[in-house]
């Protein structure tokens, strides 16, 4: 069922909002301060891809610094990130098949605002 999820999302949404993620990550690594945010914009860009089946964490190992970093970033990058995973959520949620993306396109809204200092792990 995974696997058709995905499919299906990577149809609908995931090309488009990967997309959206990668443009972000070149843009931050244009920058030399912000290659982070870059990578950060990569990890999720291939979650965007394919995210059913894997779920996101927080680093144990994460401190003050990511806090800082999201706290940029949710200017810089992250809320029209969000605002377009909340859109298509929307979108999706109208028809029946379409709900498991659009709430999968909601649990990505807080890993879209606060990247760094998250891990995507696979579900068990």
């Amino acid at each position: 069922m995974r696997f058709i999820l995905n499919i299906i999302w990577l149809v609908f949404c995931g090309f488009w909002m990967a997309v959206g993620y990668l443009v972000a990550g070149v843009i931050c690594c244009v920058f030399i301060i912000t290659i982070p945010f870059g990578l950060a914009s990569f990890r999720i860009a291939n979650y965007a891809l394919w995210p059913f089946g894997r779920t996101v964490v927080d680093r144990r190992d994460a401190g003050a610094a990511s806090l800082l970093g999201n706290l940029i970033w949710v200017i810089v990058a992250g809320i029209w990130l969000a605002i377009g995973h909340l859109v298509t959520g929307a979108l999706l949620c109208v028809t029946i098949i379409g709900i498991p993306m659009g709430v999968a396109n909601f649990k990505m809204i807080p890993v879209s605002l606060m990247p760094l200092g998250k891990e995507i792990v696979p579900l068990p």
